[in-house]
């Protein structure tokens, strides 16, 4: 599927992932121009990270990491001063084939939708409830939001949807959730997030917290 002429809002280490939300502060008069155009329109943004080395370009057009996350404004706030207060939730990973000419304040770009991968033979439910399983666990020695996580391994029976919403609340090193924004095949993504339960959990029970139950 390709989306022709979808505003761009790229940020230095912020990724937007299907099926998750993003809260945005928005306050740079383009990116003022930029929700509002998106509300009167389709509410449809592209959020992509900004490639290294765009500080000496910020103010410009520096480059950006191609493969990013495309969402819906889903509920918006407008302050006084033209500032806005939006929320993003994510609808797909997308590839951008190219940007559009500076005809407006802000970026636009022609991007085509990038579907999910699946491996032939790998048990994707079962995949997804030992994340579950383990997202309880770690709900156990959390020293808040437990309920938040159990709830959160449960929101999504889809298997790649459950590893993109799980991606988005716990994977929090930018490069780490940039790969995972990149990883097509859900087993791996579901392996990765797994991963990174996993390392959550030693490493708070390494700094004392309680141990699981038998």
């Amino acid at each position: 599927m390709l989306l022709d002429g979808v505003p761009v809002f790229p940020l230095p280490e912020t990724q937007l992932f299907p099926h998750a939300l993003l809260p945005l502060h928005v306050f740079e008069p383009r990116y003022r121009a930029l929700a509002h155009d998106c509300l009167a329109g389709e509410r449809r943004i592209a959020i992509a990270m900004l490639a290294p080395g765009f500080e000496n370009d910020y103010e410009g057009r520096p480059p950006i990491v191609p493969i990013c996350g495309v969402g819906e404004i889903v509920a918006h706030h407008e302050h006084p001063d033209g500032r806005y207060e939006i929320l993003v939730r994510g609808v797909a990973r997308v590839r951008v084939l190219e940007e559009l000419p500076p005809e407006r304040l802000y970026r636009m770009a022609r991007a085509t939708v990038l579907e999910d991968l699946y491996r032939p033979g790998v048990d994707l439910a079962m995949a997804r409830q030992s994340l579950v399983i383990q997202c309880d666990r770690l709900a156990l020695i959390l020293p808040s939001g437990g309920d938040t996580l159990r709830a959160l391994a449960r929101q999504e029976e889809d298997p790649a949807s459950a590893a993109d919403v799980l991606a988005a609340a716990l994977v929090t090193d930018p490069r780490a959730r940039q790969e995972l924004i990149e990883t097509l095949d859900v087993a791996a993504r579901l392996d990765r997030v797994a991963e990174v339960v996993a390392a959550v959990f030693a490493r708070l029970q390494a700094a004392g917290g309680p141990p699981p139950p038998n």
